[in-house]
């Protein structure tokens, strides 16, 4: 598969931001492989002819099968800040997931606690009161039906570790291809059918209104999505 290209989706001299391809990793990890991180580094260096190693550091995740927004600091200041604005829950992150199951009732909010095995990178939904438990909470809506897939729209208002994949899982509604929370079979690609297509905040320095978006991929299966 040829590398895809890096696409940037919004930028000035505080913040940068990419649509994310499905496969392509965050932040290093134990395979070696490049890393968003990096290339937006490369592409920073080059751009504006800057020396030595330049500053840039990640204001949120995703996981590696999703694609979407992703979302850079390229100043202390402004990582901070953007830090701040998540912990206040002062920013707006909109998915698209497309689920198997129809959902029951058709819109409402999903709250669990969450725990993390990080030996086995899953996460599980458990009671409370139960050790490092943690808060999440969502806002879910379905956009379309088709046939066994249903798109929906989501807005994820905490931020844990694989939070859409598990509780729309535990909901009874795996997202498509998402083989290690429930769904049968994988897409071919191995991406899954969750991509982050909105993120709406108040500068963090120019203090006014910012919504960036990132169209859906180019790929068979969303491709496919576009026709309904």
């Amino acid at each position: 598969m040829p590398e895809p290209k890096l696409r940037v989706i919004f930028e000035d001299n505080h913040l940068i931001a990419i649509n994310k391809p499905a496969g392509l990793l965050v932040h290093d990890d134990n395979t070696g492989d490049e890393t968003a991180l990096q290339k937006v580094k490369d592409y920073i260096k080059v751009r504006y002819n800057k020396p030595g190693d330049v500053f840039l550091n990640l204001v949120h995740r995703l996981d590696r099968p999703v694609s979407g927004v992703l979302l850079f600091a390229r100043t202390s200041k402004a990582l901070t800040r953007m830090n701040d604005i998540i912990k206040e829950r002062k920013i707006e992150k909109t998915y698209k997931a497309v689920v198997a199951a129809r959902p029951n009732p058709l819109e409402g909010t999903l709250i669990n606690y969450l725990q993390k095995d990080k030996s086995r990178n899953i996460s599980s939904v458990v009671k409370s009161n139960k050790k490092d438990a943690k808060y999440c909470e969502l806002n879910y809506k379905l956009e379309l039906s088709f046939s066994e897939r249903h798109i929906l729209n989501v807005e994820l208002l905490t931020g844990r570790s694989h939070q859409i994949r598990v509780q729309l899982s535990h909901a009874g509604m795996p997202i498509v291809g998402d083989v290690k929370y429930g769904y049968d079979k994988p897409l071919r690609d191995s991406s899954i059918a969750l991509h982050c297509s909105d993120m709406s905040f108040i500068h963090p320095v120019k203090k006014e209104k910012i919504r960036i978006t990132a169209s859906i991929p180019d790929t068979d299966f969303w491709n496919t999505m576009k026709q309904f």
